[in-house]
C-alpha cells in the first residue's frame, strides 16, 4: 500500500499562463477530493474557456495518486496529458487536477515541443501555487475537569499542537491532531500538565497538510 506520508497536495488552486511560440499555454490547477470534482473542474474550465484550441487534462487521486487519467483533447497522443501527469506524479501530489488550455499561435511545436511545453506549463503552475506535504496524524481525545481546561488548553495552544476541538459538557473533551510520531511526547506532555490525572484516548487516525515554520512548502 503507498505511503500516505510521501504525498503532497496544492497550498492552493490557482492560474498560471506561458507563451511559447506564440502559442499561449493556460495552466488551471485545483485540489479536488474525487473524480467527479475532477470532471467538473474540467467542465468548467473548457465552459469559460471554449475558444482554446486544446483542454488538455491529467489528475491524480487517492492515497500515492492510487488513481490517475490524462487525455490529449486532440493534441498528437502521448505529447500532452501523458507529460502533464508525469509531472504530478513526479512532485508526488494527489487529490490534484490540471487543465493546460491552448491558444495555437501558428506555428508547430513538434512531438518533443508540445511534450516540453504541456509539462514545462503544469511544472511552473506548481511552482507558482506551492505544495504542501500530507502527513498522518493520530486523532486523540483528552478529557479534563472544568476547573483546569483553559490552563490545558492554553498550554496546547502555546505548544503549537493542533486543536480541532472544544466541547463542553460533564467534563471538557479536547479533541487534538497530534503527529503519529509525536504521540507518546505528546501523552508526556499531557501527563505533567494534568499531574497525571489524564490520558489521551487515540479515536483515530486523519491525514493533514503541512508546511514548515516560514509558511513555505515543507
Amino acid at each position: 500500500m503507498p505511503d500516505p506520508g510521501g504525498d503532497r497536495v496544492l497550498l492552493r488552486g490557482g492560474v498560471h499562463e506561458i507563451v511559447i511560440s506564440r502559442s499561449r499555454f493556460r495552466a488551471a490547477l485545483a485540489r479536488v477530493p474525487d473524480e467527479a470534482a475532477a470532471t467538473a473542474f474540467v467542465a468548467g474550465v473548457r465552459r469559460e474557456h471554449w475558444t482554446a484550441t486544446h483542454h488538455c487534462t491529467a489528475w491524480r487521486l487517492g492515497v500515492g495518486g492510487a488513481r490517475s487519467r490524462s487525455a490529449d483533447d486532440g493534441e498528437p497522443a502521448g505529447t500532452a496529458g501523458v507529460p502533464m501527469l508525469e509531472v504530478l506524479a513526479r512532485r508526488g501530489l494527489t487529490d490534484s487536477v490540471a487543465v493546460v488550455s491552448r491558444w495555437f499561435g501558428g506555428t508547430k511545436l513538434g512531438a518533443g515541443g508540445l511534450v516540453r511545453a504541456y509539462g514545462r506549463a503544469v511544472a511552473d503552475a506548481v511552482d507558482a501555487l506551492g505544495t504542501a506535504r500530507r502527513e498522518p496524524f493520530a486523532v486523540l481525545r483528552v478529557e479534563v475537569a472544568h476547573a483546569d481546561a483553559g490552563r490545558v488548553e492554553h498550554a496546547l495552544r502555546a505548544a503549537g499542537d493542533r486543536i480541532a476541538s472544544v466541547d463542553h459538557g460533564a467534563a471538557v473533551t479536547i479533541t487534538v491532531h497530534v503527529p503519529e510520531p509525536s504521540t507518546a511526547a505528546f501523552t508526556a506532555r499531557l501527563a505533567a500538565l494534568t499531574a497525571g490525572a489524564t490520558v489521551p484516548e487515540p479515536v483515530g487516525t486523519v491525514l493533514l497538510d503541512v508546511t514548515d515554520v516560514t509558511g513555505r512548502p515543507g
